[in-house]
């Protein structure tokens, strides 16, 4: 069996001692609202100073924004996400529900945050960030949607915990260019992406449920971010029937980047990174691909000149191994529709069976060094399942060379 690296253990350690709620009731001052008070709530926002906290009653609050800046030790408190129930549907400005940014020792707890015209929470450039029992959601899920329900970013030490996110048109659950993240006892359904770790160090995903969205789980490097992700454990959760329509906005996010390629019926993807374990989960019923592991020279021909200290499009160092794999005997009516959708079912036909579980689409540093070494990247695979494994030889798709092959033998570790 393939041992996890004991760093992830010791920073495991870390996260959960400074990602911890803080319980106790050492803010200096507190602040309790109720519905029907929301202009003083919005200028209670604007007031704050260090080591406050804001308590909202039970009820329906109806906000334009919110926005919390600049501050130490700040906590957000619901009645409980089936209690407190902020509304942004009649937003007219901002590109948030609620913005924070630049806030040391941010938590936000108990309750839900519904239908703004952009992301619903963006937290940016902040460190020892709380989500906490927080449900994210907008009630009409489609490319009308904002793009992230729940959107740390720029962060140091994050932890995303019991909390839910549905409606978004990117990533339900999104950790992007972050130091030390956690998502757990999380579930995510009806996003493009239930949850996604974008050029983030140092995360552990875990005892999660991500279902019913287009693909479960992304780990993605882009290129041109402040920072390259990697060293991200993905482990004890539950990605399952994840088979619907991609919805993200192609100009927002991007022609060749960004979830609009995820195609439907993705259980996970990983994309460009390094250093990912992938063990111990249930990916199930996602039935184009229960995991894909895609270079960025197979959705953008100009990776190639992208590539720089921040930015890598080989993914390398992967190790998936004693998870659970299952898929159906079909591919998902809206896979046909989609661009990345339509080369799986090319491979599947090439093929002449039922795609394999796994899906690797042939891209290595060889590429680069024009060298001949059987995976030279360190992609390793340890699973028992029949079907298992793919070489989509996704580059050289439609030309008379190209020759995807179910050979997984360079990719086993024993």
């Amino acid at each position: 069996m393939i041992k996890h690296p004991l760093l992830y253990v010791l920073l495991g350690c870390c996260w959960l001692t400074a990602c911890k709620p803080d319980v106790a009731d050492d803010y200096k001052t507190r602040q309790v609202f109720g519905p029907g008070q929301e202009d003083k709530i919005v200028e209670a926002f604007l007031s704050l100073k260090d080591s406050s906290a804001i308590e909202l009653k039970a009820g329906t609050y109806k906000f334009d924004n919110l926005s919390i800046a600049q501050l130490k030790h700040i906590l957000i408190q619901g009645a409980g996400p089936d209690s407190t129930i902020l509304d942004f549907s009649s937003q007219t400005s901002g590109g948030e529900g609620i913005r924070v940014t630049d806030v040391k020792g941010f938590t936000i707890r108990g309750m839900v945050l519904q239908n703004a015209k952009g992301d619903l929470i963006k937290i940016n450039r902040c460190q020892d960030v709380v989500v906490a029992s927080l449900h994210a959601i907008w009630q009409k899920a489609d490319s009308n949607s904002g793009g992230y329900a729940i959107y740390p970013v720029l962060c140091k030490n994050v932890l995303i915990e019991d909390s839910y996110a549905e409606g978004a048109s990117d990533a339900g659950i999104y950790v992007g260019q972050t130091q030390g993240a956690i998502v757990r006892r999380c579930k995510a359904s009806r996003n493009v992406a239930g949850c996604e770790i974008e050029n983030t160090q140092d995360a552990q995903v875990y005892d999660n449920e991500f279902y019913g969205n287009t693909a479960g789980f992304l780990i993605f490097d882009l290129p041109n971010l402040s920072q390259r992700g990697g060293r991200v454990r993905a482990y004890h959760n539950n990605f399952h029937d994840n088979n619907t329509k991609n919805f993200a906005k192609s100009g927002n996010f991007g022609t060749y980047w960004g979830v609009g390629n995820a195609p439907p019926g993705s259980g996970v993807v990983i994309l460009s990174t390094s250093h990912i374990d992938l063990d111990s989960n249930q990916i199930s019923h996602n039935n184009s691909s229960a995991i894909i592991i895609a270079s960025g020279l197979s959705v953008d021909e100009k990776a190639m000149e992208k590539i720089n200290a921040q930015y890598f499009p080989i993914p390398a160092d992967v190790h998936i191994y004693g998870n659970q794999l299952s898929m159906d005997s079909a591919f998902p009516s809206p896979v046909y529709e989609h661009h990345v959708g339509k080369m799986l079912v090319a491979v599947q036909q090439r093929l002449g069976a039922r795609i394999p579980l796994i899906l690797y689409d042939g891209v290595s540093s060889n590429v680069i060094s024009k060298g001949t070494t059987p995976n030279p990247d360190s992609i390793y695979i340890q699973q028992s399942e029949p079907n298992l494994f793919v070489d989509a030889d996704l580059t050289r798709i439609g030309t008379k060379d190209w020759n995807p092959n179910t050979n997984g033998a360079p990719f086993t570790k024993h």
